[in-house]
């Protein structure tokens, strides 16, 4: 299991990216539109004063029942160690393990 206070850390940066979202979208077409460096400067700075926090990139995906953040599968939104053990289980229909 992951810590609480990370799997908080990453819903507090899930609720600001959200939050800015549609302003940080509506000035990046802005400076697509945009024909001098003057203006493209200005709605860069525009875009820097927005928290870190804010950006798409900073968000990591984690496992849905463990919070791990990595090998997670996005179809399922689980890690390769819970995914593998549900799967024996047969609690994914559908999926099956594979043999060669």
């Amino acid at each position: 299991m992951a810590k609480k206070s990370l799997i908080e850390r990453e819903k507090k940066k899930q609720k600001l990216e959200k939050k800015h979202q549609i302003f940080r979208q509506f000035i990046k077409n802005k400076i697509k539109k945009s024909v001098s460096l003057d203006e493209k400067w200005e709605f860069q700075k525009q875009l820097q004063a927005l928290p870190r926090n804010s950006a798409p990139t900073r968000l990591h995906r984690r496992c849905f029942l463990t919070g791990r953040p990595r090998a997670n599968y996005r179809d399922f939104g689980l890690s390769r160690h819970v995914l593998r053990e549900m799967a024996h289980g047969c609690f994914l229909p559908g999926v099956t393990k594979s043999s060669w």
